[in-house]
């Protein structure tokens, strides 16, 4: 049975929802599940947005022929080769044979390795700038390279200012029903699944990010048309606002994150003791993080958001706990940068996780890291007190 939704009067939400997948990319928790996002226009042509993922390409082709409602499928517009995004391809092919496809040369080198078998006569190359009329709409191309594939391209329609924007803008979590921005609590609701897909999933790109908001043209959007997450028709300046904020490294809130690792409660409890005193001075907006128990993507997404950092680690094996140290290494990859970072280490013979902390956040891009570190020798004495005592000082005075 089909499952659609307008976006306007001749323009169609035709993806779905996955709440069976338990890692997105197998790698990334999401408990509230995935929307895979595609679009048709029914226009003089008709014009498919963008195909979905193999796991809901059922309720896909059930929506896109009643959609049709008998016409044929004229276009299908590929602007990210993802998998997640382009699975149902040959599919397309097989079932609407004379359909044509409109992507760029990249990505028609891609679905090539992906083993589609495409005739040449049925590709349209287009490039950065390129126009295509479909009757009453005529859309333009946008590249929008390592957004987060280097083939990825968003198109804008400049008939009715729908910008179907591919992966970027989009969110972690299935609709359930609502569609648009303004039909749920995207600040209490959706916000966290926002961030920690653009942290993990496009994170590392930043630069390419604010290459392409420079390019849009914002003024003239009124619908953002994501692969994934809801569709927005409002309120587009809290939603830019972010991916400025995030683009630029720069930290949405004044807050501490205490991420520690501790084997036998001695680090945890310092930490806590840490916490404690923060508050006690007026920072309340402090979080702690087992880094044990909570998933990375997690911890780079908070990373993004605030802008201090404290590290507590045992030392484990005279190096870094394995836990916190593939943390920092995510932190790396993710190029995560413009954050002020503490250390408190522990170690009951030979304290070395500190100084290798340091070490891995020297190698990171304009890390402020303060000199007011904290040491343990197995567990919190009156001196490790007097250290934690300085080094919340030191964080209040960087926050001022």
């Amino acid at each position: 049975m089909h499952n659609v939704r307008k976006v306007t009067d001749d323009l169609y939400w035709i993806g779905g929802d996955d709440h069976r997948l338990h890692l997105f990319e197998n790698i990334h928790p999401i408990p509230r599940g995935v929307s895979y996002n595609s679009y048709l226009l029914m226009d003089k042509k008709t014009v498919l947005f963008d195909t979905v993922d193999w796991a809901i390409g059922r309720q896909f082709l059930e929506n896109l022929e009643y959609v049709l409602n008998g016409k044929k499928l004229d276009y299908m517009v590929i602007n990210h080769m993802e998998p997640d995004h382009a699975a149902m391809i040959e599919e397309i092919l097989l079932r609407y044979p004379d359909v044509r496809i409109i992507s760029n040369e990249k990505a028609f080198y891609l679905m090539n390795q992906f083993g589609y078998h495409i005739h040449p006569e049925k590709c349209e190359t287009v490039v950065e700038g390129d126009t295509k009329s479909f009757g009453k709409h005529k859309v333009v191309f946008v590249a929008a390279p390592m957004v987060h594939w280097p083939e990825a391209m968003v198109t804008f329609d400049t008939t009715n200012g729908v910008l179907f924007s591919a992966d970027a803008f989009g969110s972690f979590g299935a609709l359930d029903g609502r569609l648009f921005n303004d039909e749920v609590n995207f600040d209490r609701d959706w916000l966290d699944d926002a961030r920690r897909y653009y942290t993990n999933i496009v994170g590392k790109y930043g630069p390419h990010v604010q290459f392409l908001l420079k390019k849009a043209p914002v003024d003239q959007i009124k619908f953002i048309c994501p692969l994934h997450g809801p569709v927005w028709r409002n309120d587009f300046a809290y939603l830019l606002d972010k991916y400025n904020k995030w683009s630029k490294y720069i930290p949405e809130e004044k807050g501490v994150m205490i991420v520690y690792a501790s084997m036998y409660g001695n680090t945890e409890n310092a930490a806590s003791i840490l916490a404690r005193k923060l508050v006690e001075k007026g920072m309340t907006n402090v979080h702690m993080y087992d880094v044990s128990k909570f998933d990375v993507s997690y911890l780079i997404s908070d990373t993004f958001r605030y802008s201090h950092i404290v590290f507590a680690s045992v030392t484990y094996n005279l190096g870094i706990y394995p836990k916190m140290h593939n943390y920092l290494m995510d932190m790396k990859a993710l190029n995560l940068q413009k954050r002020t970072v503490m250390i408190m280490e522990n170690g009951s013979w030979a304290c070395k996780s500190g100084e290798l902390m340091t070490k891995c956040l020297e190698d990171m891009k304009d890390m402020n890291i303060l000199n007011e570190k904290v040491t343990l020798t197995s567990s919190v004495t009156e001196g490790t007190e007097f250290e934690m005592d300085t080094m919340v000082d030191a964080i209040l005075d960087s926050m001022k």
